[in-house]
């Protein structure tokens, strides 16, 4: 395991420098170290990682949706409203029709599996987009409209409406049921997962205080670990409860630290924003090498042409809702465009979920995780370099 945890930072990190020296996203270096190093080309991961990807993929997610949270400006999310609350869905609606229009078309399947691979597909990963969108906001681009705020605050929910949409159509493709108590459990999981987070964050808050005023102050390293020790209980808390009710555990992380964030001085947060910045260092490593490893690159070579038209042809129905979404707002024609670019990365949920439908046994299996795969090779780069080089001259600097 060490051997493996070497190759993630050492190599991992000069890829990385590699490929910001060339001008190009580090992740792309990241990525391109997984694949090569994972068990699909050259093996050089061991398998205890590997049996663990998942979880230190998602305490890599924690990190960076933590430092989200403290870098967030509420009354800065409640500007924009409407179009945030349609970021979180409307997009991948889009998407999904796009897929149960030509998915048939290009691969043979039916409507049902190609709303499966619709669900697949259709999540714009916050791996890629939040850690943008919180530079943004600490560079004070475009944040006088609040455009990184209601990016990071759509890209956050896309996932659960997805995930959720995903299970009810393999419940579909199976020949089971599907019940409307299903599709309820996308607001009651956002509505709980805010709840259970703003308790979380206000409970911490009244530790901190109460620790202060009785001389025993506790150091802002310490509360990091203790942040990051309570993010993990709210992810526990969100898969303890499944059966009996649905909580986001990402959103709940979200909501604690926004609530440390405005009750805490301003130095404070800013000191553990910093914090979980140096975190990310490492944690960013983790998550898009393992990211990396779990792409079976056997799988896009056998994808051929039609996966990549059907991705292209998705993402310009993904670039319609996301338009559509910005019906009525005070951006201008090219922050529009910036919002439409900031929405094509995908890689975590798909490398998390490609490959269930193949290993449920559906018949479309095989081409789902095909298309996943090069869905990552695709738009995690495409995307993460498209706001890379477009948000200096799409966003202006607020002042």
């Amino acid at each position: 395991m060490l051997l493996s945890l070497a190759i993630i930072f050492l190599v991992g990190l000069s890829a990385a420098a590699i490929f910001n020296t060339l001008k190009l996203p580090r992740i792309i270096g990241m990525l391109l170290t997984g694949i090569v190093a994972g068990p699909y080309v050259l093996d050089l991961l061991d398998p205890s990682i590997l049996g663990i990807s998942s979880e230190l993929r998602q305490i890599a997610l924690i990190i960076i949706l933590i430092k989200a949270g403290l870098s967030l400006n509420l009354s800065d999310l409640k500007k924009v409203g409407r179009p945030a609350v349609f970021m979180s869905f409307l997009p991948a609606c889009f998407e999904i029709v796009g897929y149960v229009c030509f998915a048939p078309f290009f691969f043979g399947i039916d409507l049902i599996e190609a709303a499966v691979m619709g669900a697949v597909l259709s999540a714009v990963s916050p791996a890629v987009v939040v850690p943008r969108m919180v530079k943004l906001i600490e560079d004070k681009r475009g944040t006088d409209k609040s455009i990184p705020q209601m990016i990071l605050a759509g890209a956050s929910c896309d996932d659960i409406f997805v995930i959720v949409l995903f299970s009810t159509f393999m419940t579909m493709a199976q020949g089971g049921e599907v019940n409307i108590i299903s599709l309820a459990n996308i607001p009651v999981s956002i509505i709980l997962g805010v709840l259970l987070g703003t308790a979380a964050g206000i409970a911490l808050f009244a530790l901190f205080e109460t620790a202060h005023k009785h001389a025993h102050t506790i150091g802002n390293s310490t509360k990091v670990v203790i942040l990051l020790a309570a993010a993990f209980l709210l992810m526990s808390v969100e898969t303890l409860v499944k059966s009996y009710v649905a909580v986001s555990g990402l959103l709940a992380v979200v909501a604690m630290a926004c609530v440390i964030k405005i009750k805490s001085d301003s130095t404070v947060s800013a000191s553990l924003s910093a914090k979980f910045g140096k975190l990310w260092i490492a944690a960013e490593l983790i998550l898009f090498v393992l990211v990396g490893a779990a792409v079976d690159i056997r799988y896009a070579l056998g994808a051929g042409l039609s996966a990549i038209a059907m991705i292209f042809t998705a993402l310009t129905f993904r670039a319609v809702g996301v338009l559509i979404c910005l019906i009525g707002t005070e951006l201008n024609t090219k922050e529009r465009l910036f919002c439409v670019i900031a929405y094509l990365p995908k890689a975590t949920v798909q490398a998390a979920i490609g490959s269930v439908p193949l290993a449920a046994g559906l018949p479309c299996g095989n081409v789902v995780l095909s298309v996943a795969v090069m869905a990552i090779l695709i738009t995690a780069p495409l995307g993460a370099i498209g706001i890379d080089k477009s948000y200096s001259k799409l966003l202006n600097v607020s002042t």
